[in-house]
């Protein structure tokens, strides 16, 4: 459900508002799911030979919370959807 069809043209504005805050709590919350996960699978880790040194793994965290980020913004694997009707039905009800 778009944020759109929640609150239509012409809706009371700070129901559109907070549809899009309670949307951009869920994407902030699938990112960091994805960055768990990205990390987990070995993303990020420095390689043994030739690697980047202490720099590389400074910042090698936020690469991936970066590249999770990323992932979210194209459309991820559909958490923040499901969390974000959670969220709305238990503030708003089904209306």
């Amino acid at each position: 459900m778009e944020i759109s069809s929640i609150a239509p043209q012409g809706a009371d504005p700070s129901r559109a508002a907070r549809a899009q805050e309670l949307r951009d709590v869920a994407k902030a919350f699938e990112a960091s799911f994805l960055s768990e996960m990205l990390k987990a699978s070995g993303m990020g880790k420095s390689r043994s030979e030739f690697g980047g040194g202490a720099g590389e793994d400074a910042f090698a965290s936020m690469m991936v919370d970066e590249q999770a980020q990323l992932m979210v913004e194209r459309g991820g694997v559909g958490l923040s959807e499901s969390i974000f009707q959670s969220l709305w039905a238990r503030e708003f009800g089904n209306d």
